[in-house]
C-alpha cells in the first residue's frame, strides 16, 4: 500500500513565487534556459541547470556544474529565498490551462515503494541519465523538483481537497507560457493525518511523468541507508518529493514522430508500401487530426494523409500491441523505413503535441525532415493497465502538460 509523507517544505517567499517558479531541468536545453533565467536571480534554473552561471559552451555534466548547483543553493536558502516551513506538512499544488484545472497532493513517496514496485513505472530509464540526477540530489542534499505521480481516484481525498482549496492559496500566479499555478499548505495535522490513512490503502501510484528523477532519488536512499550504520527507515532520504494527481483529472496528448528520409524510397514506392498495411486517404493541405486508436495522420510533400491501419496488422489482446506508438513502429518505422531502436537512431525525433500539428508540417515543409507521423494519444487506463501488468511502454508514448513548475516546494535530505 501507498506511502504518502508530510514533511518540512522548504519554499519561496509568496513575492517571488513566480519569478523563481521554472520548467523542468529536462525540457529546456542549456542554451534555452540560459535565456529564460536571463535578468531573473530568482529563477531555479540556477540551480537545476546551473550551467548557465558558467561559460557558455559548458558541458552540463562537468564536476563543477554540480558543485555550482550546490553553492547557489546554498545562497537561495542564505538570503532567504527558499525557506523551511517549521512543521511537517502535505500541500496542493494545482494548474489550470485551457480552463481545466487538476488538483495535486505534495508529498513524500517512499524509496520502498519504489524498490517495492508499490510505485510503478510504465517507460525504461537510461543509465546515465540516472546518474546526472542522483550527482544532483547527492550534492544538494535535496529533491529539488517533484516528481509527477497519479492514482486511481479516491472520492474521500476528492472531497478534502474540494475543502481544502476554499482557502486562499499561498501562491497563485500565470506563468509566461499562459498556464495558472495555485499552491496551499495544509498545516492542520488532523487533515493530514486523514489524507496519509486514505493513501496508505492505495494499493498502488503510477509515475506519469519523471521516470529519471524518481529513480535518481530513490536511488541515492539507497545509498544513503547502506552508509549508515544506525539506519532507522525514518531518515529523510528514505522519502522523496512527489506531487499525486487523481488519474481521471489528466489528460495525456499525443507524441509525434518525424523521420529525416524514406530510407531510399521515392515518394509513390514508400506510399505503396504503406498501402500494404493501411487504409489510406488523401486529405489534401488541410491538417489532419487522428480521430481514433489505430487512425494516424501523415504529412509527406506538401499533403497530409489519414493512415487506418488493416485489421490484423496489430494485436488488440495485446497491452503493448494496441498502442498506435506500437503499430507505427511495428509496420512502418521499422519494417519499412528500418528504424530498429527509437532510442538511438538519428533519423527520428520526436514532438509534444502541445506544439501542435502545425510544427510537424514546419519542419517538413523546411525540407529538416521528409515525413511526419501524428498519432492518437494513449489513455490514462491504458497506461494504467500496461503499468499494472508489468510491461513498459515503447519510448517516447506519453505526453503530460501541463508540466509541474519546479522550486514552488522542496525537499531536503536532511
Amino acid at each position: 500500500m501507498a506511502i504518502l509523507k508530510a514533511f518540512k517544505g522548504l519554499r519561496p517567499p509568496a513575492v517571488i513565487a513566480r519569478d523563481l517558479a521554472s520548467r523542468p531541468y529536462d525540457v529546456l536545453s542549456s542554451a534555452e534556459a540560459r535565456k529564460e533565467a536571463e535578468g531573473n536571480q530568482y529563477s531555479l534554473l540556477h540551480i537545476i541547470k546551473p550551467e548557465i552561471d558558467l561559460p557558455v559552451g559548458t558541458d552540463e555534466h562537468e564536476p563543477r556544474v554540480y558543485e555550482k548547483a550546490k553553492s547557489n543553493f546554498n545562497e537561495f536558502r542564505k538570503k532567504g529565498w527558499l525557506v523551511q516551513d517549521p512543521d511537517n506538512y502535505l500541500y496542493i499544488y494545482a494548474q489550470t490551462m485551457f480552463g481545466k484545472t487538476q488538483y495535486g497532493i505534495v508529498g513524500c513517496a517512499g524509496v520502498d515503494d519504489y524498490m517495492n514496485n508499490v510505485i510503478l513505472k510504465h517507460e525504461l530509464t537510461r543509465k546515465d541519465k540516472e546518474e546526472d540526477r542522483m550527482k544532483h540530489v547527492r550534492i544538494t542534499n535535496a529533491n529539488m523538483e517533484p516528481v509527477f505521480f497519479t492514482f486511481r481516484d479516491v472520492p474521500e481525498i476528492d472531497t478534502i481537497i474540494s475543502e481544502a482549496v476554499k482557502a486562499t492559496p499561498e501562491y497563485d500566479f500565470i506563468a509566461p507560457d499562459g498556464v495558472g499555478h495555485h499552491f496551499w499548505v495544509i498545516r492542520d495535522q488532523r487533515i493530514i493525518s486523514e489524507i496519509i490513512e486514505l493513501f496508505s490503502k492505495i494499493p498502488n501510484t503510477y509515475v506519469a511523468d519523471g521516470h529519471h528523477r524518481t529513480a535518481a532519488a530513490a536511488l541515492v536512499g539507497k545509498e544513503k541507508r547502506a552508509n549508515n550504520l544506525s539506519y532507522t527507515g525514518k531518515e529523510e532520504y528514505n522519502f522523496f518529493l512527489a506531487v499525486h494527481f487523481p488519474a481521471s483529472q489528466l489528460t495525456i496528448i499525443d507524441y509525434n514522430r518525424l523521420v529525416k528520409d524514406l530510407n531510399g524510397m521515392e515518394i509513390n514506392q514508400f506510399i505503396e508500401e504503406l498501402g500494404k498495411v493501411f487504409t489510406i486517404e488523401q486529405k489534401g493541405s488541410d491538417i489532419y487530426k487522428p480521430e481514433r486508436l489505430h487512425n494516424f495522420g501523415m504529412y509527406l510533400d506538401g499533403k497530409w494523409y489519414s493512415l487506418t491501419a488493416r485489421p490484423g496488422t496489430y494485436h488488440d489482446d495485446d497491452p503493448i500491441g494496441i498502442l498506435d506508438v506500437t503499430i507505427l513502429s511495428n509496420l512502418v518505422l521499422d519494417a519499412i523505413l528500418g528504424i530498429k531502436d527509437l532510442r538511438t537512431s538519428k533519423r527520428i525525433d520526436f514532438v509534444g503535441g502541445i506544439r501542435g500539428l502545425g510544427e510537424l508540417k514546419k519542419r517538413v515543409d523546411s525540407g529538416e525532415m521528409k515525413v511526419a507521423f501524428a498519432l492518437y494519444p494513449v489513455s490514462m487506463d491504458q497506461l494504467m493497465n500496461i503499468a499494472d501488468n508489468g510491461n513498459i511502454m515503447p519510448p517516447k508514448t506519453t505526453w503530460f502538460e501541463p508540466k509541474l513548475r519546479s522550486g514552488l516546494v522542496v525537499h531536503t535530505l536532511d
